[in-house]
């Protein structure tokens, strides 16, 4: 698979990695729609086999996945088939995965990612921001293509302080390190997705001490979140000034000053 390598040399290009359920999909996609309010081009690949990373984008009505295009109808899909555009105009893609109990989930992400270069959708599209949703409870195979296939550069693992998520978290590390002298993408920071459990903060930043990676960002425990959900939109979109959707827009800057950082040095 050629990625984007030599593509876009200025374009961001993300994955975002956590343990399923720990709100990955959620950072994702408000950070998408923090990125278009600032006048970004961004295109958001869903790579989780449960393919509802964008229906918040999309107020709902979901995208059809890749691979139950494939399997519907036997053939490739084109650009129009598996790809639509949501809130602040992200594009959005959805991997999906095989029926469940048959087959790989990994491999419709390594399916995808073929399509689009088949397709060339960076290049139709050029977006500024490229932004992977990815499970994080297993990497490898497919799950590690963002990592491995030059797709991402950067990495932002997201966790709380729940045993299991921070378990996942140092897997997640664990995986780009053994990838590091390759060339591959590295992770650049530690999204804290508040649950409020015990002595939380103390566990997350003690983690974030031990790997040597930053908290850059902090997303409070919050009710406003579900209720626009529950609406099938982001709160970035249902209350921009809100205090959490301000947290958003601030790991958003932070993205784009530590990119811009990397790119001066």
């Amino acid at each position: 698979m050629s990625g984007m390598r030599g593509e876009e040399e200025n374009m961001i290009k993300l994955a975002v990695y956590g343990k399923g359920g720990i709100g990955k999909s959620t950072v994702t996609s408000n950070l998408a729609a923090a990125f278009a309010l600032k006048g970004y081009k961004v295109m958001q690949i869903g790579c989780d086999p449960k393919a509802d990373s964008t229906i918040n984008l999309l107020h709902g009505d979901p995208v059809t996945p890749v691979m139950n295009y494939m399997r519907e109808y036997d053939e490739e899909p084109g650009i129009d088939d598996i790809i639509r555009q949501g809130f602040g105009g992200v594009y959005c893609v959805e991997a999906g995965g095989p029926t469940p109990g048959i087959g790989c989930a990994g491999r419709g992400i390594i399916a995808t990612f073929n399509l689009l270069d088949d397709l060339r959708v960076f290049e139709k599209f050029q977006p500024d921001i490229v932004l992977y949703d990815v499970l994080g409870d297993v990497v490898c195979g497919g799950f590690a293509a963002p990592i491995r296939e030059g797709y991402a550069e950067d990495i932002l693992i997201v966790t709380s302080g729940e045993k299991m998520a921070l378990y996942a978290a140092n897997n997640i590390k664990t995986a780009v390190d053994n990838f590091a002298d390759r060339g591959y993408a590295k992770v650049r920071g530690i999204v804290f997705n508040h649950r409020n459990v015990e002595n939380e903060e103390a566990k997350v930043l003690e983690f974030a001490e031990n790997a040597g990676i930053p908290v850059v960002g902090e997303i409070p425990r919050s009710r406003e979140i579900l209720e626009f959900e529950d609406k099938g939109m982001t709160v970035v979109e249902g209350a921009p000034d809100s205090e959490i959707a301000g947290a958003f827009f601030a790991l958003a800057d932070r993205v784009l000053k530590d990119h811009e950082c990397r790119e001066n040095e």
